[in-house]
């Protein structure tokens, strides 16, 4: 069962309900991935209203004048050029063109194996070729800097067409989560820029996981009669409500190195402060090392999750594999049993972590403090010894449409805090989240109460779960249990040491690296919600 909560909003998060009515109301039902095939039979209209081509046009196709403006400023980068591509090819009745939503579409064309060129030339041809790009061709910072700017221009100097294109605007992307992200990333320019209003965002699923499309209603995989499924997405775009989604911004300070091979998502910082950055926080919390005189600073945004260990050592060895052998790599189905290979290989399953130092748990390295709703003070939370994983989580979905999160009962949700509980308490209170399964939370009820709330992707907090050895993990992926519950959080400090540990593998949105760690200094990570959320189109 899931407690409702109101609608209530407070500083960092949302005051739950939990009232008999909503008890009941939630009907105990455990939500499930939605079936791909299901979603497939539903797109080719057998079930639903069957998309015309002409009425797609109709209601998304910019007028041409415009098609063309944008895309010269982009294909010159210059945004005169567009401009001045406008002012000769108006002929004056794009007053009669005027889409109801008018939508530009981005596909990666690398993703989804062989169907990502194909799904690029089919969007071409239901749309037109200037408002479908190719990121291998045209990065979405394009877009931002000169395409929308050309609307923009064209509106100030009095062109009502091109003021309405762009406060309609829409925008679908084809790829995973790392393309979602990348997207929002560079749109999220535009708030940081008072560039509003921001085109909302909606998803066609290429990736491997694609935990965001899942969360917003779009599918968990590229669907099996696609030809006719693209028609129905590119239709429930133009029409479907927008709903909001958190983003975390993430700063890590390290002592000075040389040669670390970050993900895309994280940018090194050349000049910077120490004391502008929340590490100075730190001073407010109990920490084991300090910084070096040379540090080395990065920052990025996850809207996904950002996690610590095994399963990030796992998603190493898979794209350091697809990378040195991308033929071995051609599908989601081929991706996620080159996963589960992994999974067996790297010592989660087999290997006793007690007599490796490199195995064992994470409480040897790593510190955890987490701000909660409506609090100013840092709290610190422990970490139970047999945790090998740690997740922050922003979504409701992990791991190709997985729950780790469980739906709790209304009873664990407004009392039970189990990070004071052992370790084989920790596993049997694990059955009592899923409400199929029997309760023996009443056994614990003398621990220290915690709020807990439903999981949420606009909440404005992260879910803070912990994974242990392999078999744990394998029962939360296939939802017989829940992961162990340790926080929620408004905002998280993390320090990292070193010590038998000379690395930790971490990852932010299936982006994975390999990070250093010293004996003598540790490395600290603040992870804070970003003040604007994204917008995001429901495929629901």
């Amino acid at each position: 069962m899931v407690v409702k909560r109101r609608e209530i909003t407070v500083e960092g998060g949302r005051e739950m309900s939990n009232s008999k009515a909503a008890v009941e109301a939630a009907g105990g039902a455990n939500v499930k991935a939605r079936s791909s095939l299901w979603d497939s039979i539903r797109a080719c209209g057998i079930f639903g209203t069957k998309v015309q081509k002409e009425e797609l046009r109709r209601r998304i196709v910019m007028p041409a004048y415009l098609r063309s403006a944008v895309a010269e400023s982009i294909r010159v980068r210059d945004v005169g050029a567009g401009v001045s591509a406008a002012a000769e090819k108006r002929s004056g009745t794009e007053a009669d063109e005027m889409p109801e939503a008018p939508l530009v579409v981005f596909v990666n064309s690398r993703s989804g194996g062989r169907h990502g060129p194909e799904l690029l030339i089919r969007l071409q041809d239901l749309i037109s070729d200037e408002q479908v790009f190719d990121l291998s061709a045209t990065p979405p910072t394009h877009f931002v800097r000169y395409g929308l700017t050309c609307l923009e221009n064209l509106a100030s100097l009095g062109d009502d067409c091109a003021k309405a294109i762009r406060a309609k605007l829409r925008i679908m992307v084809a790829g995973g989560d790392g393309t979602v992200g990348w997207i929002l990333g560079s749109l999220g320019e535009l708030f940081v820029q008072n560039r509003e209003p921001v085109p909302p965002t909606g998803i066609i699923p290429l990736g491997t996981g694609n935990d965001l499309s899942r969360s917003f209603g779009w599918g968990g995989s590229f669907p099996f009669a696609w030809r006719s499924a693209v028609k129905q997405s590119l239709f429930k775009a133009v029409s479907n409500p927008v709903r909001n989604l958190d983003s975390w911004h993430v700063t890590i300070i390290m002592q000075e190195t040389q040669g670390i091979q970050l993900p895309y998502c994280l940018k090194p910082l050349v000049e910077y402060d120490l004391n502008q950055f929340s590490y100075a926080g730190f001073k407010d919390v109990d920490i084991q090392r300090g910084l070096p005189e040379k540090v080395s600073c990065f920052e990025g945004v996850f809207y996904n999750y950002l996690s610590i260990g095994m399963d990030a050592k796992v998603a190493y060895g898979f794209h350091h594999l697809r990378d040195t052998k991308p033929y071995l790599a051609q599908g989601p189905i081929s991706n996620k049993l080159i996963y589960a290979g992994y999974s067996c290989t790297q010592g989660w399953f087999l290997t006793p972590c007690v007599r490796t130092p490199n195995l064992r748990g994470l409480k040897n390295i790593l510190s955890l403090h987490v701000k909660k709703v409506n609090s100013k003070e840092w709290e610190k939370i422990p970490i139970p010894t047999s945790v090998r994983s740690l997740v922050l989580l922003n979504l409701d979905s992990y791991g190709s449409g997985r729950h780790p999160w469980g739906h709790p009962s209304p009873k664990y949700l407004d009392q039970v805090d189990i990070t004071h509980l052992s370790d084989w308490q920790f596993y049997l209170s694990s059955f009592a989240y899923h409400p199929c399964h029997f309760s023996i939370l009443s056994v614990y009820y003398e621990a220290s109460y915690r709020r807990f709330y439903e999981a949420r992707a606009d909440d404005g907090l992260l879910e803070i779960f912990g994974l242990k050895q392999g078999w744990h993990a394998s029962m939360v992926m296939v939802e017989i249990i829940s992961a162990v519950h340790i926080a929620q959080a408004a905002a998280v400090k993390l320090e990292l040491r070193g010590g038998d540990w000379n690395r930790a593998y971490l990852q932010t949105d299936g982006e994975p690296w390999k990070h250093p760690l010293n004996r003598e200094h540790s490395t600290f990570l603040t992870v804070e919600r970003v003040p604007f959320q994204s917008q995001m189109i429901s495929g629901k």
